[in-house]
């Protein structure tokens, strides 16, 4: 898979912008850095198919997390390019990217989309379009992978998330994810104004190395199975910067990632469908303690007494400090 003369650079993230602080009575004008936030247009062999705001940056891989997401890409082989449309320094230019069939193959997002596309206020909502939750689960399956984590690996995952936002350092203005080995390795991270953005940056990300993606065939029409990769480099734990919403789930089902933890809350509806998915589902992951609010069978620390109440029954989460 290539990426054309639309490959990301750094620096795109953070603009000046005047500011007047007031403090103690006092004004004091200067400029200020603040994330940017631009749409991006995300066509499939020339049909968009999806608007989302996002922080520029990375645009490839949150257009390849996204397409997997949603069920139009099965992995890295039904892609050729993904690169941006236009002219470099033609206005507009960066804000639509192009994401090309591989050779002998066809992206079909009709047969997902159903006729639908997303626009800008509802490109994050990945139950859009579909009539139930159950069929969503229906497409994307059970994460079967056994993994198993200890609490020590969760809580170093968080803390290489927290040191890996150099914009949000900045601006104090950006969520963040990051995808981890089940030895804790980092093996992608991205910032964006939307956390969901976020994670399909990380995600493309590991679906370009061809580490992601590959629905099982039941649930991706036949077209192949698992991604595979070597030591250390199958992703195992998703953390996320801020809530953990249905979408953060439903991404992370669709990437084959078997823990998603975060540093705040999850919703009722990322609760169900982690653990009808069999995600561990880990909240308030900090100063020690965690909150597990889903499949708590899949960490090592209670081995035996967790796994007894078998993977799909629930299991009582303790109450957020």
């Amino acid at each position: 898979m290539s990426q054309g003369s639309g490959a990301d650079g750094h620096g795109k993230g953070v603009a000046l912008r005047e500011r007047v602080r007031l403090a103690g009575g006092a004004a004091d004008a200067s400029l200020d850095e603040v994330v940017v936030e631009e749409p991006l247009a995300i066509r499939v062999d020339g049909e968009t198919v999806a608007v989302t705001m996002r922080t520029p940056g990375q645009d490839a891989d949150l257009a390849l997390g996204f397409l997997l997401a949603e069920g139009i890409l099965a992995g890295a082989a039904d892609v050729g390019s993904a690169a941006h449309c236009g002219r470099p320094g033609a206005e507009g230019y960066g804000n639509v990217i192009d994401v090309r069939s591989a050779g002998g193959m066809r992206i079909d997002p009709d047969r997902v989309l159903e006729g639908r596309r997303w626009n800008v206020t509802s490109a994050s909502c990945g139950v859009c379009g579909r009539r139930s939750v159950a069929g969503l689960l229906e497409r994307i399956g059970r994460v079967e992978a056994p993994t198993r984590l200890s609490e020590a690996t969760i809580h170093e995952c968080i803390e290489q998330l927290q040191r890996a936002q150099p914009i949000f350092a900045r601006t104090g203005g950006l969520h963040a994810a990051a995808l981890f080995s089940a030895e804790g390795g980092l093996l992608a991270a991205a910032e964006d104004v939307g956390r969901h953005n976020a994670v399909d940056k990380v995600v493309g990300s590991l679906l370009r190395q061809g580490l992601v993606g590959q629905l099982p065939a039941s649930a991706s029409h036949g077209r192949g199975g698992p991604a595979e990769g070597g030591p250390g480099k199958v992703p195992a734990l998703l953390a996320v910067s801020g809530r953990t919403s249905f979408e953060i789930v439903q991404k992370a089902a669709a990437a084959r990632v078997p823990f998603v933890a975060s540093v705040s809350a999850p919703s009722s509806l990322a609760v169900d469908l982690a653990g009808q998915a069999g995600i561990a589902l880990l909240g308030f992951v900090r100063s020690g303690r965690i909150n597990v609010y889903a499949s708590a069978w899949r960490l090592e620390r209670q081995g035996a007494a967790l796994a007894s109440r078998g993977s799909e029954e629930p299991w009582p989460s303790p109450r957020s400090p």
